[in-house]
């Protein structure tokens, strides 16, 4: 009996420890003050190292319009440079569509990839992509990916130790009923695809992220329109999935996202209501929430908290350094961005 109270007490004191996180913010403010363009969402962030931190997201009139371009600024110290347009969906002189979801990656050889969408909507759209071998400064022209294949839909890939790159990707149907997951691989020069199917069981999902564990554990945490986040498990690299299953985190039909940290803790950023009437309802709130394991996770801190409005489709990494950077969608008229490091309370 004192040996399983010793033990119990013991869990409850490792519990307390990992979860007893203080949030230091080293930075706090929005990507830009002005901007050519009327709204703005989807952001993503990539570490060029040397404390350079890029950014990028779509821009235009309004989400869908056909002047809807990607869009990118670097950070230099605390300091955003001006946006510039960085890919546009212009097809030749009389035909134009927009530009969706960017997605930032830099593989370990140093090539940074800029994946996005071209096309009318999400049913219809195609994947595009562009690299740099000098950090941004200029970039290759746009090409098509393979036929059928979407790289990631919004968050970030991952690259497994024998350069295989894994893409975080989902489809939905033309009739709008069916939302589905699944991954898609390259090798590490962008060639060689495949696609891995996974069972959505009766779950519409899409916008995965992936976390890594030890011994080649994998997992994905996905958008839902059941009011939940929804995970699957791989024990292989990635090359087979659980079925889907629902997770205790509630999800208002929203896009979230996640990292693996250096210390292998996971991190969450997601709108933690549920769905109102309105596609844009339970977007008000939005939270950072830690795990050691991906199954018991805790709220740390609350980075957005209103009555209404949107703040949404957050994008988090982790730098050389350690430090954890966050961007999201602010009323669909700005970029937050927000670094942060994680300190043991005492």
């Amino acid at each position: 009996m004192l040996r399983n109270l010793s033990i119990t007490f013991t869990l409850i004191f490792l519990s307390l420890n990992i979860y007893a996180q203080k949030v230091e913010i080293i930075q706090s403010t929005t990507i830009f003050e002005k901007a050519p363009f009327e709204a703005c969402h989807a952001s993503t962030l990539v570490d060029l190292g040397k404390g350079k931190i890029m950014a990028a997201w779509f821009g235009g009139k309004h989400e869908g319009n056909k002047d809807v371009v990607i869009w990118s600024s670097i950070k230099t110290g605390t300091q955003w440079s001006l946006p510039i347009e960085i890919a546009d969906g212009i097809i030749n002189d009389t035909s134009r569509f927009a530009c969706w979801n960017p997605v930032l990656f830099k593989t370990k050889n140093g090539t940074l990839f800029l994946h996005y969408k071209v096309g009318p909507n999400p049913r219809i759209w195609w994947a595009e992509y562009k690299t740099s071998i000098n950090n941004g400064k200029t970039w290759s022209k746009a090409q098509k990916l393979p036929k059928d294949f979407l790289g990631p839909i919004k968050n970030k890939p991952i690259q497994l130790p024998n350069g295989t790159i894994l893409y975080p990707s989902s489809t939905e149907s033309l009739d709008e009923k069916t939302w589905a997951i699944h991954i898609e691989k390259s090798d590490a020069e962008c060639k060689n695809w495949k696609k891995i199917n996974i069972n959505c069981d009766t779950f519409g999902v899409i916008q995965p992220s992936i976390l890594t564990y030890p011994n080649g554990r994998l997992q994905l945490l996905c958008r839902s329109r059941q009011n939940v986040i929804v995970e699957s498990w791989s024990e292989n690299n990635g090359e087979t999935w659980s079925k889907l299953k629902a997770t205790q985190l509630p999800n208002p039909n929203s896009g979230s996202d996640a990292v693996t940290l250096k210390d292998g803790r996971q991190l969450l950023v997601y709108n933690p209501l549920t769905a109102g009437k309105n596609w844009w309802e339970g977007r008000s709130v939005l939270k950072l929430a830690i795990s050691t394991n991906g199954e018991n996770w805790q709220d740390i801190y609350t980075l957005e908290n209103h009555a209404k409005g949107e703040y949404s489709y957050p994008a988090i990494i982790q730098d050389r350094n350690g430090n954890i950077h966050l961007s999201y969608t602010a009323e669909r008229k700005k970029i937050t961005y927000v670094e942060i490091r994680l300190v043991r309370s005492p």
